[in-house]
């Protein structure tokens, strides 16, 4: 594999100057730019599999995205609903963790925790044909996102398996995916000293 051209050329990034950590820093803000086309392109990869359900994973959460955006949730909401099981893919036994580390940067405290515990929440609807709890999801019974973690669950997951669902297209997501990833509200770079 050839690797691209580099633009600095320390091998070490103890020996990085002040002018190569301006180069990075540019590189990254043009990176950074991209991540909304990059987050569209993984959500295409979830057409490739319907993990034994009645829809597609991509088609799953654009139903997730559209009943959002028709029950009036706000942006970040609906395009959490999109994102929150675009884990599938990588993270099989994590899905929902690896959605909301991508998500957190952009969305509230709220949106982040309710996408985060989304896995186990849902939990409730097919635990018990595995043997398994189904109120596992109590154990967060006094988090003061557990109400509204049930609410997705019931409103915006559980129920988005439907192929006769008048289910919108990702393109008409793409400017809210925009938006959303255009603006940060905290990273690990601004976190409190």
């Amino acid at each position: 594999m050839t690797q691209p051209s580099a633009d600095t050329t320390f091998t070490r990034m103890q020996d990085g100057t002040a002018a190569d950590y301006a180069i990075i820093a540019s590189k990254g803000v043009d990176w950074n730019r991209g991540l909304a086309d990059r987050v569209m392109g993984h959500l295409e990869l979830l057409a490739a599999e319907t993990g034994g359900f009645a829809v597609d994973r991509l088609t799953h959460s654009l139903q997730s995205a559209t009943r959002a955006e028709r029950d009036e949730r706000e942006e970040e909401y609906v395009v959490a609903a999109l994102l929150h099981d675009i884990g599938d893919t990588l993270a099989s036994m994590n899905h929902a963790q690896l959605a909301a580390t991508i998500l957190e940067p952009f969305v509230s405290d709220r949106v982040h925790w309710i996408v985060k515990h989304h896995g186990i929440f849902q939990g409730y609807y097919f635990f018990h044909h595995w043997g398994l709890d189904r109120s596992m999801r109590d154990r967060f019974s006094e988090s003061p996102h557990y109400t509204d973690t049930i609410e997705f669950c019931a409103n915006y997951d559980q129920n988005c398996f439907d192929p006769e669902y008048d289910t919108l297209p990702l393109e008409h997501f793409a400017p809210m995916v925009r938006r959303l990833f255009s603006r940060p509200l905290r990273s690990i770079y601004m976190a409190e000293a």
